[in-house]
């Protein structure tokens, strides 16, 4: 009789266990919230078994406590997947794109006035290159007396040691030759050719010759005559100036 007393409390005994155990085995209550929910059934739960519940664990509020207004869950949140961020409203932006709303870098936003740009700066020629005419309206500035002769033109004169000779003098500078002087250099030439001696004599320039004009002058070139025996001749083959 006994023994059925004692095998018929045991089921009684594990449903107090159990009642207990969901008020207090779940570890302490956590700001006046305790464990609650399905626990293992009866053939997989036995007394001094320790089986971890299936579902999350959630905690309510007790009677008494004071609120509070966070839930904690058992469970951990895994990796947000693309759903979860389309329920957050988070967006992506793929890479090397520009979100919208932004500008590329180097490009100016729509509606903005651009830098203003320096002003070119002029270049000055090159060496040698020349000098630039002058503007209209503007006097050149001064140069220097500067002239060329002409290759001499020489015709024979009615002595056989002199020679008429034409040279012509362009003066290339701005500034007037005001006076100088012209040589000739004379060879005498022997009756077969050749070329015995070389004189040189001077003759006053047709000064003044003006800036950037050409003048022309026939001289009579003569030498010595007994350096022309007969049978020879003279001929004048350069001319050169100098003038101030």
């Amino acid at each position: 009789m006994l023994r059925r007393e004692r095998r018929a409390l045991t089921p009684l005994t594990l449903l107090v266990l159990a009642a207990a155990c969901l008020t207090g085995c779940g570890g302490p209550a956590r700001d006046g919230y305790a464990a609650a929910g399905a626990v293992a059934p009866g053939p997989e739960r036995r007394a001094g078994d320790n089986v971890a519940p299936r579902t999350p664990v959630e905690f309510q509020q007790l009677a008494g406590s004071p609120s509070s207004t966070t839930s904690t869950s058992a469970s951990t949140p895994g990796p947000q997947g693309p759903a979860d961020s389309a329920r957050s409203g988070a967006t992506t932006t793929p890479p090397g794109t520009t979100p919208p709303g932004t500008t590329p870098p180097g490009t100016t936003p729509p509606g903005t006035a651009e830098p203003p740009q320096p002003p070119p700066v002029a270049t000055p020629p090159a060496p040698g290159a020349g000098t630039p005419a002058p503007k209209p309206g503007t006097t050149p500035p001064a140069t220097p007396a500067k002239l060329t002769l002409s290759p001499p033109t020489r015709t024979p004169a009615a002595e056989r040691w002199c020679e008429n000779v034409t040279v012509g003098f362009t003066n290339t500078g701005t500034t007037p030759t005001r006076s100088g002087t012209v040589s000739f250099a004379t060879h005498i030439i022997g009756a077969l050719g050749i070329d015995w001696a070389t004189i040189t004599t001077a003759q006053p320039l047709p000064a003044p010759i003006p800036g950037g004009t050409t003048k022309t002058q026939t001289y009579a070139v003569c030498v010595e005559p007994w350096r022309v025996p007969l049978g020879m001749h003279i001929e004048t083959r350069t001319a050169t100036a100098t003038w101030t």
